[in-house]
């Protein structure tokens, strides 16, 4: 009998440079690419290169909590490891900062380095480099996979009654779909800055069901149950990255300035309710799991990911319209062709 090969479902995805892309123009290692933190000279200046194509890098986690290529990755091979190496910050012409991580995917001389920008990076424009990290790398890479409520953000408690994010503490008890009444083990709090990866998503009051604005970061995914399965996704729950459901109209990205974030961590993996509609609660992974104390220990939150990968739709099968779709499967109805 074969053994069955496992299951690689992505968990996060991110448009990525080949590391080749972005070399130095002038400086001590000019024509040299991006590399790691001893490979590179703060003051050298680089460019990303106009041909530059991004390409979508799919992530899961191992049963170690590392991180390796997850199955219909564009880039790495599945089960390859993944090593999140080093930040570098760089500054453009008018002193705005950039953030870029630096990726190794595989092992030895076959691997593969990539760059992660936090925040756009444009063509043809030299940026200056101006700092190197690499203990921050993996932490700032959880910030941006960290699923967070933004302040202002109503949840509903234990009695119905709904509370700001930001007015929560560990122990107070919230309404989950699955299991009841749940208390908080941790709330973590951040605040950063609004740009690339880390710009939130806002979901208009009205849309899928929002009592209010609900504000949340592109990650965040949500919980909908389908009367009717309008995205072909060939059953009734399905969970939806809230960046996926974009369309500029009555779900809007929104850059600039700084947020306020908070994350939610319960003993499990929970859909709570946010603003009126279901939406998860903070998954503990790989990548996460350097937000939380570690002292902070949890139920199964491998089995949790898988569960809740097994329903995520993927961002490639939606359709341009899928925010209005789903909208009108939750309550039944036909989406007019």
């Amino acid at each position: 009998m074969e053994t069955p090969m496992p299951s690689r479902r992505p968990l996060f995805s991110f448009d990525t440079f080949d590391a080749a892309d972005l070399t130095v123009t002038t400086g001590a290692h000019e024509g040299d690419a991006i590399g790691l933190g001893r490979d590179v000279a703060q003051g050298d200046y680089y460019r990303l290169a106009r041909a530059a194509a991004p390409r979508r890098l799919a992530i899961c986690d191992r049963a170690d909590g590392t991180q390796e290529v997850a199955d219909g990755s564009a880039v790495g091979q599945p089960g390859a490891a993944i090593t999140i190496d080093t930040c570098h910050t760089l500054m453009g012409d008018k002193s705005e900062m950039i953030d870029i991580l630096v990726i190794t995917v595989g092992a030895a001389i076959a691997a593969q380095r990539l760059i992660l920008p936090l925040a756009p990076l444009i063509p043809a424009v030299d940026y200056v480099l101006v700092n190197s990290e690499t203990r921050s790398a993996p932490r700032r890479f959880a910030d941006v996979v960290s699923v967070s409520f933004l302040a202002g953000t109503h949840l509903t408690m234990a009695g119905g009654d709904q509370r700001p994010v930001e007015d929560l503490a560990a122990g107070d008890m919230v309404l989950t779909r699955d299991h009841g009444v749940q208390p908080i083990r941790w709330i973590g709090q951040q605040t950063r800055r609004a740009v690339g990866n880390a710009a939130p998503v806002r979901v208009t009051k009205g849309t899928l069901n929002c009592a209010r604005d609900l504000r949340l970061t592109p990650q965040h995914r949500l919980f909908i149950w389908q009367r009717r399965d309008e995205v072909g996704a060939g059953r009734a729950e399905v969970m939806v990255k809230v960046a996926a459901l974009v369309n500029g109209t009555t779900i809007l990205r929104e850059g600039g300035g700084h947020i306020d974030t908070y994350q939610i961590v319960f003993d499990a993996h929970e859909i709570i309710y946010a603003e009126g509609i279901a939406v998860e609660s903070l998954l503990v992974t790989g990548q996460t799991r350097v937000l939380l104390p570690d002292d902070l220990m949890l139920d199964d939150t491998e089995g949790a990911g898988r569960d809740a990968a097994a329903i995520e739709m993927d961002t490639g099968s939606l359709p341009p319209d899928a925010a209005e779709r789903l909208a009108s499967a939750s309550k039944g109805r036909q989406t007019k062709d």
